[in-house]
């Protein structure tokens, strides 16, 4: 059975960090990419971060590009998202999701939503002002 299981969301002033974990298995880890999506009610979610596990290529999307980093331990299972500089703006429940990557496939164009094979169940990050 596949598990993903978020951790290490919660309550955060305006310009602190956070460190999200995730937690996979169930699945071969390195023909996965993992990436970490955000969504606020009302809203579609959207790709943060991914990283392919055979390789480590990641992609970020712009807005988090210098402040987020995304990184993997293989052995571990666990994928992680450092959240820094963070902004009342990044507020919302972040999911980890996985998808099987594909023999000349990029990670960029995997990070979206709609793709991925399996989701974890979220956690909530709240960044105060």
């Amino acid at each position: 059975e596949v598990q993903l299981v978020e951790s290490g969301g919660g309550l955060v002033q305006a310009g602190g960090s956070l460190r999200l974990s995730c937690a996979a298995s169930g699945f071969s880890f390195d023909d996965y990419a993992i990436g970490w999506f955000q969504q606020v009610p009302g809203k579609e979610r959207e790709g943060v971060s991914c990283i392919g596990l055979s390789d480590g290529s990641t992609y970020y999307a712009d807005s988090v590009k210098g402040r987020f980093t995304i990184s993997s331990d293989n052995a571990k299972g666990t994928v992680y998202l450092q959240m820094s500089s963070l902004k009342p703006g990044d507020t919302a429940e972040y999911y980890c999701a996985a998808v099987k990557m594909h023999t000349g496939v990029i990670v960029p164009l995997v990070c979206n939503w709609y793709g991925m094979d399996y989701w974890g169940k979220g956690t909530l990050v709240t960044v105060s002002s």
